[in-house]
Order: structure tokens, then C-alpha cells, then sequence
């Protein structure tokens, strides 16, 4: 039995395939099968079930994948200590990010990143919540940048920033005129959401929920329309088709300047609104987390990485210790 025979099968598990498999680790499929039916043979039991096009781990497989995979970690964890007694921040560390943060903090997270730590260059990788959750729960991420609430998994957290939402609306709207907007002045509205996948979408619901019900079915078309991107639902917004709800961080900065000074682009269209209810409570929030495996013994980096993101501008945020 060897490292690289447990890296394959925890990868077959992972994809469900032997060919995408062997593309992930980086060898030819009849290599990666000769070293599963090797391992199967020597542990003389059946690890996956295989039909046409399909590949399913047998209940005992399961078990063996997951002290495969907590093997590998802790091999990982022999090697990060001796890389440690050199150099605590030595080697790349790879980051999730959810695509409603990336876009907006990654271009200048990285410039601190490169100037703080350059010998820990990161690997980054945009997804959904919950994919990212499952990458940090099988090792293919060290940590991931990620807003609340999501399962609790038994991952270490440290909070990073609380952010506001904003409302945009066409510079043509009537609701533009006004200095702020209340979620119950944006229920006879059309709703923009992201599509399913998004936590955002779930946190848009949750200041709207009366658009919950039109989302869920092909007849509330008429109320709400889906884009795959906070980009392509702006430009959307810019076309007058609907408003919707945003994250403070990716208002563009001179969309907040006076008209006449503003850029002439599709945010020249664009009204971006606070959020305050007639009770006087504050805008909704989303609280965005960095998180981790409690296993993973690069501390220093997960620090380094914390303090590159509070040296970022963050407008609008409010930091958190």
C-alpha cells in the first residue's frame, strides 16, 4: 500500500470517474486502474462498483476513502512541519473564494499578498459555497473565503468583515431619487437574483421574501428574472429590466461620486441605494469568514493571509477582529 494508491482512490471517489480522475492526479487512466485493482487485491475487498459510464464507492470503500484521506493529510502535515522549521509562510497556499467575493476582493488581496508574502503565492479557486466546503473537507483547498451562514462542518472560522447590501435600480427609475430605499419599497418590483447555487441569492431572499415564491417556479418569470453573475445581473439593472440587491464591495467607487463626474459606462445607469427600514434598523449584512480544516497546521499562512485581507481598502465594510 503506498501514498500514491490512496491519492488515486480518494480520487475516484471525489469524481466518480477513472478518467477524470486520472487527469486530477495527473497520469494515465490504465495507470490509475492498475493501481486501484492493485490496492483492491492486496486489501482483498471491492472499493468501487463499476457499470457503464459510472463509478460508485461500496459502502465499506467509503470507509477506506476517508482513512485514505485522513492518511494523506497527515502525511501533508509531516511535510508542512519540516517546511515549517525553514520558512513558516514556504509554499503556495490555495484559497477558495465564493464568486460573490472574488471579483471584488481578489485583485487587491492579491497585490498584498505578493508584496507580504511572496515566497506564499495563492491558488485560487472560485466556486460555489458548497462545493468549496466539500474541497476543504477532502483537502483539494486549504481554506476558503466564504459569507454566513453555511453548515457547520467542524471547520476553525475567523471573521473577516461585515457587509452591508445595497440596492441598485436604473438611473431612470424613480426610486433613484431617493437618498436610501426600504425592502418594502422593493417588493413591487422586478427582482434580478442570481441563479440557484449562489448563497446570495438565498441572502437577496432573506431581506425580500416575499420573491421566494416567484423563483421557485417558471409562472413568477414575470417577476423575477435570473443572471449568472452579479456583473451580468448590474448590466441587466443598467438595461432597465429590474433592481436588485448587491454587496457593498462591489459598488463601483465612482458610482458613489455626483453624476457629472461619474465614468461613462453601464454604471453611469446605475443607482446604488442604501438599504434602511422605517423602523430606523440598520441595512441587512452578510458576515463573510475565512475558514479552514481544524487539521491544517499551517497557522502562520492562514494569518498572513488574514492580515493581507484587513490591509485591503474594504470601503463601506466594517473589519472584524
Amino acid at each position: 500500500m503506498t501514498l500514491t494508491e490512496l491519492k488515486y482512490i480518494v480520487a475516484v471517489a471525489r469524481e466518480k470517474h477513472f478518467g477524470r480522475a486520472a487527469d486530477a492526479c495527473y497520469v494515465s487512466q490504465p495507470t490509475l486502474s492498475v493501481a486501484v485493482k492493485k490496492l483492491e487485491d492486496e486489501l482483498e475487498i471491492k472499493l468501487f462498483e463499476r457499470s457503464a459510464g459510472d463509478v460508485s464507492v461500496t459502502p465499506l470503500g467509503e470507509q477506506i476513502v476517508r482513512q485514505a484521506q485522513s492518511v494523506l493529510e497527515q502525511a501533508a502535515a509531516i511535510k508542512e512541519i519540516a517546511k515549517r522549521g525553514k520558512d513558516p509562510l514556504a509554499g503556495a497556499l490555495t484559497l477558495g473564494v465564493i464568486y460573490t467575493v472574488g471579483p471584488y476582493l481578489l485583485p487587491e488581496l492579491v497585490r498584498h499578498a505578493i508584496a507580504r508574502t511572496p515566497q506564499m503565492p495563492l491558488m485560487l479557486q472560485e466556486n460555489f459555497t458548497a462545493k468549496l466546503l466539500e474541497m476543504l473537507r477532502t483537502g483539494e483547498i486549504d481554506c476558503a473565503i466564504m459569507a454566513e451562514p453555511f453548515p457547520d462542518t467542524g471547520l476553525a472560522l475567523a471573521p473577516l468583515y461585515d457587509e452591508p447590501f445595497m440596492a441598485a435600480v436604473p438611473a431612470s427609475h424613480p426610486l433613484a431619487e431617493k437618498p436610501y430605499v426600504s425592502a418594502s419599497e422593493l417588493k413591487n418590483e422586478t427582482m434580478l437574483l442570481l441563479g440557484a447555487g449562489h448563497c446570495f441569492r438565498d441572502h437577496v431572499l432573506e431581506v425580500c421574501p416575499e420573491f421566494a415564491r416567484y423563483a421557485s417556479n417558471s409562472e413568477g418569470i414575470r417577476r423575477t428574472f435570473e443572471g449568472s453573475s452579479l456583473e451580468t445581473i448590474k448590466h441587466m439593472v443598467s438595461a432597465g429590466m429590474g433592481v436588485t440587491l448587491v454587496p457593498r464591495l462591489s459598488v463601483p467607487r465612482d458610482a458613489l461620486i455626483t453624476t457629472s463626474r461619474r465614468r461613462k459606462s453601464d454604471d453611469a445607469h446605475i443607482r446604488y441605494l442604501p438599504i434602511k427600514e422605517e423602523d430606523g434598523s440598520g441595512p441587512p449584512m452578510r458576515r463573510v469568514v475565512l475558514a479552514w480544516r481544524r487539521s491544517f497546521t499551517r497557522y502562520e499562512a492562514i494569518a498572513a493571509l488574514r492580515n493581507a485581507v484587513f490591509a485591503c481598502e474594504l470601503p463601506g465594510v466594517t473589519r472584524l477582529s
